[in-house]
């Protein structure tokens, strides 16, 4: 099903209010049924690093980041088990595993002789069980697991969704006896510059690297696109 501008605007202003998790997505399902998860997904995900990019300044500012962790302190003061980072995370409108961040850096900040580096930060992301308090350690999985669209988890899935796309695409790029040829090329796009995988098919560009996969609602078109309106296509496909 072709997603019109109209029907994207509808599920975008459906986004203004909902926070970012999955039972929100399963209730703009309900909403959208004729929609597909991927698609929903997409946008729902667009919307919101929007939304992170226009409020990302004043949740770093070094009062806001006290205030987060003091009430973090005081949260997991009164109940260690509670989803405390997640419900501070909804409750200020932050991904959770942005938020997790935060409050991760301040306590390795707090407790480290020297500041974390951005690849310690990462490693413990990846991984919660490296860092050094158990408590933490359980608040911060809670994020990552809770979040739908930053963090670790998040980054593996469009890694996994882009690399079966890529084989598909590929698959049937050798099935048409179509020449083509994969290169790395560095594209700008609404997240910054990144280097992507770029497949060249004669006079056709298409964005290949699908970790990006869910910041490109329109995107979402079938590959028989290629072939069917290949003479209206001379610019970058974004898939």
């Amino acid at each position: 099903m072709i997603l019109t501008k109209a029907q994207y605007d509808e599920i975008a202003q459906c986004l203004v209010s909902v926070p970012p998790t999955r039972q929100s997505l399963r209730k703009l399902k309900q909403r959208f049924p004729s929609q597909s998860q991927a698609t929903l997904l997409s946008i729902f995900s667009q919307e919101y690093q929007k939304h992170i990019k226009r409020t990302h300044a004043k949740h770093h500012t070094s009062e806001a980041i006290e205030s987060y962790y003091q009430r973090y302190l005081n949260g997991v003061g009164r109940n260690g088990a509670a989803p405390v980072l997640l419900d501070l995370a909804n409750e200020v409108d932050y991904a959770p595993s942005l938020m997790a961040r935060i409050i991760l850096e301040r306590f390795l900040q707090e407790h480290e002789e020297t500041p974390p580096s951005k690849s310690v930060i990462n490693s413990m992301l990846r991984d919660p069980s490296q860092i050094p308090d158990g408590v933490l350690a359980n608040q911060v999985y809670q994020c990552i697991v809770n979040d739908c669209c930053y963090g670790p988890l998040v980054d593996c899935i469009k890694h996994a969704i882009g690399h079966e796309h890529e084989v598909l695409l590929r698959d049937l790029l050798l099935e048409k006896s179509l020449s083509f040829l994969v290169a790395v090329a560095l594209l700008e796009s609404t997240i910054g510059k990144k280097k992507r995988r770029v497949l060249f098919i004669e006079d056709l560009c298409i964005l290949m690297d699908l970790s990006d996969f869910m910041d490109y609602p329109f995107a979402l078109l079938r590959i028989g696109t290629l072939y069917s309106e290949k003479s209206k296509l001379n610019k970058c496909l974004l898939f």
